[in-house]
């Protein structure tokens, strides 16, 4: 079973402690360029550690994380923004209060040409800056289907909807690679389809690479061309779906029996 030729990110030998704990063990694998990568594996396998990790919201205590060619490590979290990755989180992290069009300015805030004293002072280059992001961020609302309640506050929006709100804002920084942890958490059977057609979609449109974390196996199996599963902070499968699916290892994980 050979892994992908290219990486556009790499993960090469991590390892997390909290404590006596070990959150991940040494582990690696490849993201390919324009493929969507599951990363599975039982409740506290790793995988939002990684996730964690990649964002830099945690160090590393061994080892190295590349994209496109360029260590994390040195990086502050908001130049892995700049640098290409976007991501959501599990729990939606958006701005209640503000309306879905205002917080997907925010997102693209990181790709801004006009500095504090050039919008402080209305400066011709900050307001070129604004109409920009703001066309920008009306773009990503009608690809996202967020026309009908752009101006409405998120607090007042149903969860699912706000999850779509929480990618375009993800996206309005123009990522390479966006990080999506569990994107159909909290979602009813329609909505699961609709995230996992979307998703796709966005790859194609936007010529983008996915690393995804989901619980929902049978959306992430059906959406992946490549699955990395882990467990207790180690890499125990790697390959294609079908291939993953059935790997004792894997089975051992979910069910505690052999396969």
């Amino acid at each position: 079973m050979a892994e992908p030729e290219q990486a556009l990110l790499r993960v090469q030998d991590v390892a997390v402690r909290f404590g006596g704990i070990v959150a991940l063990d040494g582990v690696s694998f490849d993201v390919a360029p324009g493929r969507i990568v599951g990363l599975i594996g039982p409740n506290g396998a790793g995988k939002t550690t990684l996730f964690n990790c990649i964002s830099r919201l945690y160090p590393c205590d061994r080892g190295d994380i590349r994209f496109d060619g360029t260590s994390l490590l040195g990086l502050a979290r908001h130049e892995v923004v700049t640098l290409g990755i976007g991501r959501t989180f599990q729990n939606v992290a958006l701005f209640r209060t503000m309306s879905v069009l205002d917080n997907v300015m925010v997102g693209r805030h990181a790709q801004s040409r006009g500095g504090f004293f050039a919008n402080a002072l209305r400066l011709p280059v900050a307001v070129r800056a604004d109409a920009e992001t703001r066309d920008k961020a009306r773009e990503l609302i009608a690809l996202l289907g967020l026309e009908r309640v752009a101006g409405a506050p998120v607090a007042a929006l149903p969860f699912g909807t706000q999850k779509r709100v929480e990618l375009a804002r993800a996206l309005a920084s123009q990522p390479k690679l966006l990080l999506l942890d569990e994107p159909a958490s909290g979602l009813n059977h329609e909505e699961v389809g609709a995230i996992g057609a979307l998703i796709r979609t966005l790859r194609e449109r936007l010529k983008l690479t996915v690393l995804v974390v989901e619980h929902h196996m049978q959306l992430l199996m059906s959406l992946s061309d490549w699955v990395v599963a882990l467990n207790f902070g180690k890499r125990i499968a790697e390959g294609t779906p079908a291939e993953v699916r059935s790997h004792p290892e894997l089975v051992r994980a979910y069910l505690g029996a052999p396969a």
